[in-house]
């Protein structure tokens, strides 16, 4: 793909994924969370331009950063998310202030890494923050997929007593 096409990938993508997160959605334990990650990947992987030839050390230091950055970000951005669980038993999420925060630095970081490089002269491909959004929304998800996990059942009602009951955890034993 060429540049400006990542770029607007990247751009689609990124707002796509800030928009979504400001409203509540249910986290699905059980689905494939990790398959958009995934796929970011791979297609920044599949790009000859991640790392540039003429500073290669330089590039794959800034390369590094950059994943750092995106994983610290994922890992911001999770923590900061408010979950909780309905009383029919799933679990919602949805961003918070603190979260738009992390987004906002860690886009300041982002574009400093982008400064630092251009003023040492790597050439940076657009392959680079694909890959790392791919570790920010994989560490992201992984987070939250695993907070969700770890809630306490709610109470949910029983049709045919009309009674509140709890959902087992699975870690009782008779």
């Amino acid at each position: 793909m060429s540049g400006l096409v990542d770029a607007l990938l990247i751009v689609v993508a990124v707002v796509v994924v800030i928009a979504r997160q400001f409203r509540a959605s249910r986290i699905d334990t059980g689905g494939r969370w990790w398959l958009l990650p995934v796929v970011l990947a791979v297609v920044a992987l599949r790009e000859p331009g991640l790392v540039d030839a003429h500073h290669r050390t330089t590039s794959i230091l800034l390369l590094a950063v950059e994943l750092l950055t995106g994983l610290a970000i994922g890992a911001g951005w999770a923590w900061t998310s408010r979950i909780w669980t309905e009383s029919d038993g799933a679990v919602w999420s949805k961003s918070t202030k603190a979260s738009g925060i992390v987004w906002g630095l860690g886009i300041g970081l982002r574009l400093g890494l982008f400064g630092l490089g251009a003023l040492v002269g790597v050439h940076q491909d657009s392959s680079a923050l694909l890959l790392a959004l791919a570790a920010t929304l994989l560490v992201r998800s992984g987070i939250l997929v695993w907070r969700a996990r770890s809630q306490h059942p709610a109470a949910v009602s029983a049709p045919a007593y009309g009674e509140p009951m709890f959902r087992s955890t699975g870690k009782e034993r008779v």
